[in-house]
C-alpha cells in the first residue's frame, strides 16, 4: 500500500487490514502499537492473538490460525512480533504467503525493529510492503528534537517560546521517553492555549536536566564512573533528595536481576524488553551491565539500597547521600 506518518495515528482512524511497524525509535513503535490496539478495540476487534517469532517459532501454526474462521466470525487483532527482524527462510516464505492471502475480519500488525538494507530488500518485506500500511519509527536526532517537542506540546494544546524550547531540548538530550513525560506533566500543569516561557521550562525540566535520573542509569549501566560522579555531584548541588533516586536505582537493579534470569532461561532481550521496560539505550546497556556486574553484586547492591532506605527513614545511622554515591559509583566500576 503506502507509507504513513507514525505520529499521525489516532484511535478513531479507519483501520487497514495490515500494518508493518519498524524502525529504531522504540518509544514511537510502542506508541504506534498502543494506538492501533486502541483503534481495534474501539472498532470491535475484541479478539486479540499475539505471536512472537523467535528461533523455534512454528510459522505453520501462525498460517493455520490466520486462515481459520471462528464459529461467529469474530473480528480479530493479530499481532506478529519479530524481535530480531529476521524471520529466516521458513518465516520469509510464510510472510509472503500471508501477504498474498490476508485473513478476513482481521487487522494484522507486524512489529519489527530497525532493519538493515538487506532486510528491506528481501522478498518477504516487499510482499508485506505491497499490502500494508508501512509505519517507520525513525530516530529523532538532535536537529529534529525541538520540532518534535513542539509538535507534542501542540497536540496537548500548548505553545512554547523558542528559547524555552531550546532549553527543553537541551535538557532532555534526546531521551524521548523523558521528553514525553515532561510534555504530559506540562499539559496537566497549564491550561490549553498557554504559551510556555523560560520560567515554565526551567521549572518543568528541572528533574530531566543534564543531572537527571535517566542519564544516571545510563551512566552506571555503561560503566562510566567519571560521568556517574559528575551526575551525582550535580544532583546533590541542585538539592535533589536521594529518595526518588534510590527508588529508581533499586528498580533498575531489580530489572537487571530479572533480565539475568530470563537470559539464563534462553529468552532473548527483544522478547522481554517491553515487559522489563528496556526502552531506548537500556536495550543494549542492560545486558552489558548484567554481564559486567553479575547477579551476586546486584543482589548485594539491592541490600545496600535497603540500608540506605533505612538511613533516609531514620531507622539507621549514616549519611544517605554518601552511601548512595558509593553504591552507584560502585555499580559503574
Amino acid at each position: 500500500m503506502a507509507a504513513a506518518n507514525i505520529e499521525q495515528l489516532t484511535p478513531d482512524m479507519s483501520l487497514a487490514p495490515l500494518y508493518v511497524v519498524h524502525g529504531e525509535e522504540d518509544l514511537l513503535r510502542i506508541e504506534a502499537l498502543d494506538t492501533l490496539r486502541a483503534a481495534a478495540k474501539q472498532q470491535g476487534y475484541l479478539n486479540r492473538e499475539v505471536y512472537t517469532a523467535e528461533s523455534s517459532f512454528d510459522w505453520n501454526e501462525l498460517l493455520q490460525s490466520a486462515g481459520s474462521v471462528g464459529l461467529f466470525a469474530d473480528l480479530k487483532l493479530l499481532e506478529i512480533h519479530i524481535p530480531n527482524g529476521k524471520p529466516g527462510k521458513n518465516g520469509g516464505d510464510a510472510l509472503q504467503a500471508f501477504a498474498a492471502n490476508l485473513p478476513e475480519d482481521t487487522v494484522t500488525v507486524i512489529m519489527l525493529p530497525k532493519l538493515e538494507k538487506a532486510q528491506t530488500q528481501a522478498k518477504w518485506f516487499s510482499a508485506l510492503a505491497a499490502k500494508a500500511v508501512m509505519l517507520e519509527a525513525k530516530a529523532i536526532g538532535a536537529a529534529a528534537l525541538p520540532q518534535w517537542i513542539r509538535g507534542r506540546l501542540q497536540k496537548s494544546g500548548l505553545e512554547i517560546e523558542n528559547d524555552a524550547l531550546a532549553l527543553f531540548a537541551e535538557r532532555v538530550e534526546g531521551n524521548l521517553l523523558a521528553a514525553r513525560q515532561e510534555v504530559d506533566k506540562l499539559a496537566l500543569l497549564h491550561p490549553k492555549g498557554h504559551i510556555l516561557d523560560m520560567a515554565d521550562a526551567e521549572a518543568a525540566v528541572a528533574n530531566v536536566a543534564r543531572f537527571d535520573v535517566f542519564q544516571l542509569a545510563g551512566a552506571w549501566m555503561k560503566g562510566d564512573p567519571l560521568r556517574v560522579s559528575r551526575l551525582l555531584d550535580g544532583l546533590e548541588e541542585e538539592g535533589e533528595e536521594p529518595v526518588l533516586l534510590l527508588w529508581a536505582v533499586a528498580e533498575d537493579i531489580r530489572t537487571l536481576i530479572r533480565l539475568a534470569a530470563a537470559l539464563k532461561q534462553g529468552q532473548s532481550v527483544q522478547a522481554i524488553r517491553n515487559s522489563l521496560r528496556l526502552w531506548g539505550d537500556k536495550q543494549t546497556l542492560a545486558p552489558a551491565a548484567v554481564r559486567r556486574i553479575g547477579v551476586p553484586r546486584l543482589l548485594e547492591a539491592l541490600q545496600t539500597c535497603a540500608k540506605i532506605d533505612r538511613i533516609i527513614k531514620g531507622a539507621e545511622d549514616g549519611n544517605a547521600w554518601a552511601e548512595f554515591k558509593q553504591l552507584v559509583t560502585g555499580l559503574a566500576v
